[in-house]
């Protein structure tokens, strides 16, 4: 059970639940300083890995979280990476993007472990293409449910995929199961700025429904 370091009042039943999924928004400009603790973040990612739905309860998801000097030690890592494919006249934009995420306090790794994917396709031979975006279905709602949480606690974050670049690096540097494919790295700190405007497409090109109560 989660211990909020929010004072805002509670909001019961779906509105409640809607009003963190629309607080939930990509911020770039990141600081170190965290409104809560990193114990509290460390709660927060192990309370959503434990509970985000996976097919036939499956859990194929996997997660490393690198604090302080760890996570700038991933960026440096990816900024070295990105620097020797990047054509020079062009990684001074990369290099600022690069900075904006080191400025941060912490990044979530995700992965999805093939061995189980690999077991489940084996055990249930009739549905064996489908684990593998079955796993994919479950990584991206743990994804949304970290980042969302966080926003609840105050803090910003912003999704990258700097995957399969980084994979190699990331195995040898913290002792990662080759087996764990990495999907995606969500970014995390205090917030330094703001989100920039969201814009939405018409509902009615969007949405449907057949029948009545």
């Amino acid at each position: 059970m989660f211990s909020s370091s929010k004072t805002t009042p509670a909001v019961q039943g779906a509105d409640g639940f809607l009003s963190h999924i629309k607080a939930r928004r990509t911020i770039y400009a990141l600081n170190k300083t965290l409104p809560i603790s990193t114990d509290r973040v460390q709660e927060i990612v192990k309370e959503s890995l434990l509970h985000v739905p996976s097919s036939f309860n499956s859990q194929s998801n996997r997660v490393v979280v690198l604090l302080g000097a760890e996570h700038d030690k991933f960026w440096d890592i990816t900024t070295a990476i990105l620097k020797s494919i990047v054509p020079e006249e062009n990684f001074a934009s990369t290099a600022a993007r690069m900075a904006g995420f080191k400025a941060g306090a912490g990044t979530v790794l995700f992965f999805e472990d093939q061995d189980v994917v690999k077991g489940m396709q084996e055990k249930f031979a009739l549905y064996a293409d489908r684990f593998d975006p079955w796993a994919g279905h479950s990584s991206a709602m743990l994804q949304f449910a970290v980042w969302t949480a966080l926003e609840a606690e105050g803090l910003g974050a912003n999704l990258q995929h700097y995957n399969p670049l980084v994979d190699q690096k990331v195995q040898q540097e913290w002792s990662v199961p080759s087996t764990w494919k990495l999907s995606a790295q969500l970014v995390f700190g205090g917030k330094a700025g703001e989100p920039g405007e969201k814009t939405f497409g018409p509902l009615e090109q969007k949405y449907r429904v057949f029948g009545s109560a």
